[in-house]
């Protein structure tokens, strides 16, 4: 596809200084109980104390959370800043791009540190799908006799583009006709997404990015304290629960979920609840704190529009303005976190690219680890940070489609190498 509208930039001093995120639990699990507030506290203040900041270090709150999962969600962003310790005159907001959320995070960090704001912010992705909620939009005045009553699935309903009139899953499948994709290979790559989580857990790496959670409680002087309460009987949480052995054989029994289609549960990014924050700061700042050596420098951030039926190819638009903005090709870029919000969509974006496997989600990506749409773009960010800084190689890019139509991607620099 060309481009070439939309919207980037290209940063000059910016930089992601650490950053942890809770395990991914599958949806009903043993985080379903817990408000996204409580998981972005945690998280908030886990990526302080791995920053080696204090939360009167921090001069901006950054938030987001798609779901409505809780009767205080209008708080949100509020109570993660001041129970992770944040002055109580340092403002916070609530941002959403839907799956691109998480990259929105950081890319207004970037902006608000760059116009002046601020030299310092704390970004936090945090999900409940669990606790996304049963409603109804028809009865504030009452009912009706005989009249239906019109609660629905929130969750499921918004899996639905009521412009296109195509399911998220129904995008992918139009994706898989474009670009000529087999339910054969979807399933293979499904397979390996499994395979790569499960060697990266095995090997440590993703232990590296998770905050392990335990019931806690969380004070504030002179408010009302918070918390989270683990199910009994579970101590810490401290893996994340969906990557399991998945081989193509197994995965290739799954009825699809539209018929001849090539889109399953098994092939499809997991519901999983979860939360992730990462501490962004000017080079300014840094300079002043010797001590401090950041993770990465966040070199770009690009967003576009493409056709809502065919929303998944979002993220080859959005590297293509990318780099052009920042003045790379495809070839500099060593690796690739696109969010793998489906089988066919993420084997669209690599077709459209030409992009080679051996750098693509090399860890394993949604399929296997989950996807809470506003904490997926700060644990993809994170682990590209981690995953640069362990293979000495110097450019990176992550990157998510987002419903309605959209792409989003943040070019990331390792300065170590």
């Amino acid at each position: 596809m060309s481009s070439e509208l939309g919207f980037s930039a290209a940063f000059d001093d910016i930089w992601i200084v650490d950053g942890a995120r809770t395990p991914f639990i599958d949806y009903c699990g043993a985080l379903a109980a817990i408000s996204p507030t409580d998981l972005g506290i945690h998280v908030a203040r886990a990526a302080l104390a791995r920053a080696g900041l204090a939360g009167a270090d921090i001069g901006s709150v950054i938030t987001g959370s798609m779901a409505q999962a809780d009767f205080d969600a209008f708080v949100l962003p509020r109570h993660i800043g001041l129970y992770a310790g944040v002055p109580l005159a340092v403002p916070a907001i609530l941002a959403a791009r839907i799956c691109g959320t998480g990259f929105e995070l950081f890319r207004q960090a970037a902006d608000q540190i760059t116009l002046g704001y601020t030299a310092t912010a704390l970004v936090v992705g945090s999900e409940s799908m669990s606790r996304n909620p049963i409603a109804a939009f028809t009865h504030r005045r009452g009912f009706k006799l005989g009249a239906p009553v019109e609660f629905k699935d929130f969750l499921w309903e918004a899996l639905d583009d009521p412009a296109a009139r195509v399911s998220m899953i129904q995008t992918a499948e139009n994706l898989a006709k474009r670009y000529v994709i087999t339910r054969a290979e979807v399933d293979a790559y499904a397979a390996l997404s499994f395979a790569r989580a499960l060697a990266a857990q095995a090997a440590g790496r993703l232990a590296e990015e998770i905050a392990p959670v335990e019931s806690q409680r969380f004070e504030l002087p002179g408010y009302e304290p918070r918390g989270i309460a683990l199910p009994r009987k579970v101590e810490q949480l401290d893996a994340d629960s969906h990557p399991r052995p998945s081989p193509v054989e197994a995965l290739a029994k799954l009825r699809s979920v539209y018929p001849d289609g090539v889109q399953t549960a098994g092939n499809s990014s997991a519901l999983v609840d979860g939360a992730a924050a990462a501490i962004v700061a000017s080079g300014a700042f840094l300079r002043q704190r010797e001590n401090i050596q950041p993770l990465a420098r966040l070199r770009g951030a690009a967003a576009v529009g493409v056709p809502p039926e065919i929303m998944g190819i979002g993220p080859a638009p959005a590297i293509r303005a990318l780099l052009a903005r920042c003045g790379l090709s495809l070839a500099d870029i060593a690796l690739v976190e696109i969010n793998e919000a489906q089988g066919a969509q993420i084997l669209a974006c690599e077709r459209e690219l030409g992009l080679d496997r051996d750098r693509l989600n090399v860890n394993g990506g949604a399929i296997a680890i989950g996807h809470p749409l506003a904490a997926t773009g700060v644990r993809l960010t994170l682990t590209l940070a981690r995953e640069l800084r362990r293979r000495g190689q110097r450019y990176g890019i992550a990157s998510a489609c987002v419903g309605g139509g959209q792409g989003m991607a943040l070019l990331l620099e390792n300065t170590l190498v």
